[in-house]
């Protein structure tokens, strides 16, 4: 009987704990590059968020949630043209948690930065990005996300 009781809870107990241990990851990833001309590229960073998550801006302000901040490795072949523009739905609120204007996208966000390579040659540009999201119960800690583009 003590064995059998043993077992009930481990069958019990086993399941709940590993979905405790299962990480969420409500933004999925996805990283190209759009060919412009021979030497000038479009990097497109985007993400799809899962229903009831956001992200934020690179321009959230001090004080609120981390926002959004993209980071690329050198690269002696190729030149960043500006900083990236966010393409996407841009919600800014209030909110009361962090006691600011905050910036954020739902459902999907593209970062598109510009970039010329010196002379038309193959390369791959990398790099990360750090970001965090939320949604109306919990925000998670932020995450980073790591990137390498082929540039044919």
């Amino acid at each position: 009987m003590k064995a059998l009781m043993i077992l009930l809870l481990a069958g019990i107990v086993a399941p709940a704990t590993s979905l405790l241990g299962q990480v969420q990851n409500p933004v999925h990833w996805s990283f190209t590059a759009k060919k412009l001309n021979a030497t000038t590229y479009e990097i497109h960073l985007t993400g799809v968020i899962d229903a009831g998550w956001h992200t934020y801006s690179q321009t959230t302000p001090d004080g609120g949630p981390v926002p959004t901040t993209i980071t690329f490795s050198a690269n002696p072949l190729v030149t960043l043209v500006g900083k990236p523009v966010e393409v996407g739905k841009l919600d800014q609120h209030f909110e009361k948690l962090f006691g600011v204007d905050v910036k954020q996208f739902s459902n999907k966000v593209d970062f598109v930065q510009k970039i010329t390579l010196k002379k038309p040659v193959r390369t791959n540009i990398g790099g990360s990005v750090d970001f965090m999201v939320c949604n109306d119960h919990e925000c998670l800690p932020p995450s980073n996300q790591s990137f390498s583009v082929a540039l044919p």
